[in-house]
């Protein structure tokens, strides 16, 4: 019988395996997820007028402003990601934003990209929801300063 996986010295560039290995995994996950919806939030923006074509074909309402609307939930979600700040909740609104394409232009449209790119990042913020793999820094400085400042509210 084997026993648990031990990981190798910490020193070593190759110790990819234990707790450490995973977290490195998770964040690449993450900050991967995070890039595309970046990239595809600010393509509603920059390519606005075929966004919306697409959106008025897949017969949602007002589809100009929701076009503008998930391209601003995939901007601010994938830096929060990025951040490591709100991640589980950001992540959550992300799947929901990906089971709506999956189902709208996907299912019902049959659009490729929304049946392949859409259920892998549907699954990463899965992932990452369950996992909220935070930037604990990041949190720890945001924590001091509301603390150092009482009755203020810090955005």
């Amino acid at each position: 019988m084997l026993g648990p996986i031990q990981p190798t010295d910490a020193r070593s560039p190759v110790s990819d395996t234990g707790a450490f290995g995973a977290h490195r995994w998770l964040v690449a996950i993450r900050w991967t997820a995070a890039i595309i919806f970046v990239v595809f939030g600010i393509g509603k923006f920059v390519n606005h007028a075929s966004e919306l074509a697409s959106f008025r074909l897949y017969g949602l309402p007002v589809p100009a402003a929701l076009t503008y609307a998930i391209g601003a939930l995939e901007i601010v979600g994938g830096l929060l990601l990025v951040g490591g700040v709100l991640v589980r909740r950001a992540a959550l609104a992300l799947a929901i934003d990906m089971v709506g394409a999956i189902v709208v232009s996907g299912i019902g449209k049959g659009e490729v990209i929304s049946l392949t790119l859409a259920p892998a990042l549907l699954t990463a913020m899965i992932l990452v929801s369950r996992t909220a793999v935070a930037n604990t820094a990041l949190r720890g400085r945001l924590t001091r300063r509301l603390r150092a400042r009482p009755g203020r509210d810090v955005i």
